[in-house]
Parts: structure tokens; sequence; C-alpha cells
């Protein structure tokens, strides 16, 4: 079984047992990064406690430089 989520508006289906580190490696997300689910800042440290549900929308940010 699957659950769809958004990851930066693009639908991704992923197992029903998702965590945000799942939701990373379908991104193949390249640190650095910040990232937020349903506009809630989420710590490094919490991404492989995450669980997500459907529906979740992800945001993965990166950093802007130059000036």
């Amino acid at each position: 079984m699957t659950i769809d989520v958004l990851i930066n508006d693009k639908p991704f289906a992923l197992p029903e047992s998702a965590t945000l580190v799942d939701a990373l490696a379908a991104l193949n997300a390249v640190p650095p990064f910040a990232v937020a689910v349903n506009r809630e800042f989420v710590p490094r440290s919490a991404y492989a406690a995450r669980a997500l549900q459907p529906q979740d929308r992800i945001e993965v940010i990166r950093p802007v430089t130059g000036g």
C-alpha cells in the first residue's frame, strides 16, 4: 500500500510506513537543505522519526548564495 504526498509541489507515491528520510531519498536530496512538512519546520534530528501521512506537503528548501 502507498500514500500520496507532494514534495516541492510534485506528486510522489511512497510506502505507507514512509518517513521524511524516505521522501528525501525519493527526491535524491543532497544537503545542505531545510525541510518543512505542511509548512512546519522539521529539524534534521527528527527526519527519521517524522512519519508521513497521505497528502502531506513536503518542502525541501536549498540555501541561496551569492550577493
